[in-house]
């Protein structure tokens, strides 16, 4: 059966047939009507190609092709393609990466995680699920599998097993050498947060005979790679009492003195302010806060939040310390979030003198013509007293 025809507005085809995948609703005809899920042929202008409609979100339509309706041996050469470019992540020092990374691997809506022999599954719109029975059959003929699951998109969901076994709450991954527990059923995102993989590995770099603060620090990840590269001490801060005993456990799981550190259970903000009254200071402070802005009318208060957040940061970096500073908000570009850490050492009445910048590893890749999907920031720098 021919799927059905939308129309698109004209001045839509240059972004289109640049590559762009996403069509917002107020671009679609009002009277479609179709279900989630449904294959479309779009045109705008001399372009055409087949995209999946989405009754509810924003976001009313993922282009897939230009060339031909979405199959599932379409979907097993976008998931080989994906597998290959991973060759140069994978190895016998890391085996936790992301798989499948949505509209960067050309499956708009889906990610999935690679835990040891644990693939994760997650869609982020509605009306994927034949693409998703794709993609599982794809995941198990490209590699041996231990389980397949699929995580809800609402908080608290339970992990639905597709294939396979079960996977452990305490299931043990590595990341360049550095062993994590990974709770793939109640941890965040899909268990762990893959894409500062590179960016733990160059603060190890850095932290050496440093005494370190980790802001959000999680289950500890950034704190690992800081403390195996020798730094005098670390602290770890985090809202969830839960995270800071995961956090303690992978120290011990790399054969560190969970003791010789501190694991605090405290709110950020908080804790910096009390802090700051107290005049305690690190030579390295990382800040990796969650998203603060899930849609472009919460932007401006993300770039308040961040200004506020690093200038409280910075004025707790010593004399010449280093602050790490990143954003996983995709709302706020990095052109902005730099125009933050600018505003933040206004504030803080330092100078910040930036010596590194990076964003997502090799396993989030992004479209040249959907930068959207460059969403992680990670800025470096020295703190330095007014000149």
């Amino acid at each position: 059966m021919r799927p059905p025809d939308i129309e698109l507005p004209r001045f839509l085809e240059a972004a289109l047939s640049a590559g762009h995948p996403w069509v917002y609703r107020d671009h679609v005809p009002r009277e479609f009507r179709a279900s989630s899920g449904t294959v479309v042929r779009v045109s705008a202008g001399a372009f055409t190609g087949y995209a999946l409609w989405d009754a509810e979100s924003q976001i009313a339509l993922r282009v897939y092709s230009t060339r031909e309706e979405p199959s599932a041996a379409w979907v097993a050469d976008r998931v080989r393609q994906a597998w290959e470019l991973r060759a140069m992540v994978r190895g016998s020092d890391t085996d936790a990466f992301r798989w499948v990374f949505g509209e960067g691997d050309g499956l708009p809506g889906i990610v999935v995680d690679l835990y040891g022999k644990w693939a994760v599954i997650a869609l982020y719109a509605d009306g994927l699920e034949r693409i998703a029975e794709w993609v599982a059959e794809a995941l198990r003929a490209t590699t041996e599998l231990a389980g397949l699951v699929r995580r809800g998109r609402d908080a608290g969901s339970r992990l639905e097993v597709v294939w396979g076994r079960k996977p452990p709450s305490d299931l043990v991954v590595a990341e360049h050498g550095v062993r994590m527990t990974a709770d793939l059923e109640l941890g965040q995102k899909t268990g762990l947060f893959l894409d500062h993989r590179e960016n733990r590995l160059f603060v190890g770099s850095i932290a050496a005979g440093r005494r370190v603060l980790n802001l959000f620090s999680y289950t500890g990840a950034f704190s690992l790679y800081a403390a195996r590269a020798g730094a005098t001490q670390v602290t770890s801060v985090d809202v969830a009492a839960g995270a800071m005993d995961a956090a303690r456990d992978n120290f011990r799981l790399n054969g560190l003195d969970a003791d010789a550190h501190d694991f605090v259970v405290a709110d950020v903000f908080e804790h910096l302010e009390q802090a700051q009254r107290s005049k305690a200071t690190w030579d390295l402070v990382i800040s990796d806060p969650p998203s603060f802005a899930r849609s472009k009318q919460h932007q401006k208060q993300a770039l308040r939040a961040y200004a506020k957040l690093n200038a409280l940061a910075m004025q707790v970096t010593s004399r010449d310390g280093l602050l790490a500073a990143a954003s996983c908000t995709s709302q706020v570009s990095p052109d902005a979030f730099r125009q933050t850490l600018a505003e933040a050492a206004t504030i803080a009445r330092r100078r910040f003198q930036i010596i590194h910048e990076a964003g997502q590893p090799v396993d989030h890749p992004v479209l040249a013509q959907h930068l959207e999907g460059r969403y992680l920031k990670f800025v470096v720098g020295r703190v330095l007293p007014l000149a």
